[in-house]
């Protein structure tokens, strides 16, 4: 063997050694964008009372999100429907398209469809791409159940696509556990997923409901995303969200361990807080080390939806 291949072979392997050591992909695992002003003759908003807030209308682009993932050395994220585009998916499915290796997709189910056009609609946007899909409940009208006609039924064909579910419980978890539980009971293969904590705040009602959070840790479907740090606040708390860490992290931590938690910022919004995007990402980033934090950060989130690189 020569000399020059001898430190070919070296080099390969001391390159080898350190990648696989250091280096481990950081996914940002909840965020949304929509068009900017200038885009709204292509990608107009879904009505009058979809419009975003002014003060973010036109920081909430694909380019303005790879800047702040840049600077805070996130290597892909998951981009979940606005609302402001409703069930209109073509602005996102532009910008997994345009940018294939730094973003996947979670569509926005439509609660109005019946059953055979619900799953329909989910196999078309899963097959173009998409990896996930969020119920929101509050776009089901009062007599209707998630955990009911069309909802169960896309619900249970997404377990056998392997397409998890985001639950939005914006308004307190206490108000649909009910429903989640038998979503749970009704399809235990689909992996459900509850967004930013539960919105478990740090105050009585949040701890009610907090509480309902880690007893549904018995189920091995569900995951939680340590996201949207600053809807989980109290009045005492703030940025880098200490409490938080130790009343609402710390306990998720330990009764779902992290290869059920992933990291998410809820971008655009996370850019009117302090620390703003990088200061998000960083404090999770530093509340585990190690394997915890591998799995936290990324590992969790490719695992549920697939490799970004």
């Amino acid at each position: 063997m020569t000399f020059k291949l001898i430190a070919a072979l070296f080099i390969i392997l001391m390159m080898t050694m350190s990648s696989s050591s250091n280096a481990f992909t950081v996914i940002d695992s909840h965020l949304h964008i929509w068009a900017t002003a200038e885009e709204l003759k292509n990608f107009p908003y879904a009505g009058e009372d979809q419009t975003p807030p002014s003060s973010l209308q036109n920081s909430a682009s694909p380019e303005k999100l790879l800047e702040q993932m840049n600077t805070a050395g996130v290597d892909g994220a998951l981009i979940v429907q606005p609302i402001n585009h409703k069930f209109d998916h073509s602005y996102v499915t532009n910008a997994i398209k345009k940018y294939p290796n730094k973003f996947k997709g979670m569509l926005l189910h439509d609660p109005s469809l019946p059953s055979k056009l619900a799953v329909q609609r989910l196999e078309e946007l899963v097959f173009s791409g998409y990896v996930g899909v969020r119920f929101n409940p509050y776009l089901w009208s009062d007599e209707q159940l998630m955990s009911s006609g069309a909802g169960l039924d896309v619900y249970k064909r997404c377990g056998e696509l392997k397409i998890p579910v985001g639950i939005m419980c914006f308004k307190g978890l206490q108000l649909h556990i009910e429903d989640i539980r038998a979503l749970l009971s009704e399809s235990p293969e689909t992996y459900c997923i509850l967004d930013h904590m539960g919105f478990c705040a740090l105050n009585d009602k949040g701890d009610e409901a907090f509480k309902l959070l880690l007893g549904l840790a018995k189920h091995p479907n569900v995951y939680v995303k340590i996201s949207a740090l600053f809807r989980n606040i109290g009045e005492d708390d703030s940025f880098p969200y200490n409490k938080v860490k130790s009343m609402r992290f710390d306990p998720l931590l330990d009764a779902y361990g992290a290869d059920r938690l992933m990291m998410g910022s809820d971008f655009p919004f996370v850019l009117e807080t302090e620390g703003s995007y990088k200061g998000a990402i960083e404090t999770v980033q530093s509340w585990v080390d190690g394997n915890d934090q591998k799995a936290l950060v990324g590992g969790t989130a490719e695992r549920l939806f697939g490799s970004w690189t």
